[in-house]
């Protein structure tokens, strides 16, 4: 079986236990007679008067379930450790529940009345047998995720970014650190451009562009030098 499909079945344990749980909680567990009391009582008592606690676990199962999903490696683990307690804990508290003599104490404290009742008659419903069926499911849940959750994808890791890691620098580029991307050249460089061309010098190496424009500038002021004496003989021949 793979992973993917373990955690599938693990999930829908889970969800079983937390439903078969959340639904018996809801029903009539117990119902109490005072027939020796002044005025004959009757009540009915449900899951969540005789045992507040397995509805609660049943919910936080369900919280479990969803945590399946969201977490991974260790985390997922301990989210199995609460689920299999929150299954041992609805089986108690369904056993406990299920006692004539607890039913009794819990229909005493909700009315006054019962407490008159000399002998009050206790019959329990079979429904706590369901919500203990739904701990042992939701128990047997978390020990699956504590034993073979790490081992499964986790729902994070398939919707996180992925970092952005930098391009390493290859060949001359390595070698050289500083050497920054040259623009484009425009129109008015393409004559300089192929004349360090035809000089053999390289453009995109930044020393010699300094050289070049250095050489470039020196030979521009020679030639306007060379034209300005020209200019000056021929006004002396006049």
């Amino acid at each position: 079986m793979t992973s993917a499909r373990e955690r599938g079945v693990a999930a829908l344990v889970c969800a079983a236990g937390a439903g078969l749980t959340l639904l018996a909680a809801g029903q009539h567990w117990a119902t109490v007679r005072a027939q020796d009391a002044i005025t004959p009582f009757t009540q009915h008592l449900t899951g969540h008067d005789v045992g507040q606690l397995a509805s609660a676990l049943g919910w936080a199962g369900l919280a479990g379930l969803a945590a399946l999903f969201a977490t991974s490696g260790r985390v997922r683990a301990a989210v199995g450790l609460l689920l299999a307690l929150f299954g041992a804990g609805v089986v108690v508290t369904s056993v406990t529940a299920s006692r004539p003599a607890h039913a009794a104490k819990v229909a005493a404290e909700k009315s006054a009345l019962m407490k008159l009742g000399a002998h009050p008659v206790v019959h329990v419903e079979p429904w706590w047998g369901l919500s203990m069926a739904g701990g042992v499911l939701l128990a047997t849940a978390g020990l699956i995720v504590l034993a073979r959750g790490s081992r499964w994808p986790g729902l994070s890791a398939r919707y996180a970014r992925p970092e952005q890691a930098a391009k390493p620098a290859t060949g001359q580029d390595a070698a050289k650190p500083g050497k920054a991307a040259r623009p484009a050249a425009s129109g008015d460089d393409a004559s300089a451009l192929w004349k360090s061309l035809d000089r053999g010098e390289d453009p995109t190496d930044p020393e010699e562009d300094t050289t070049s424009t250095g050489t470039t500038a020196a030979g521009t002021a020679s030639t306007s030098d060379a034209v300005s004496a020209s200019t000056d003989a021929a006004s002396r021949r006049r």
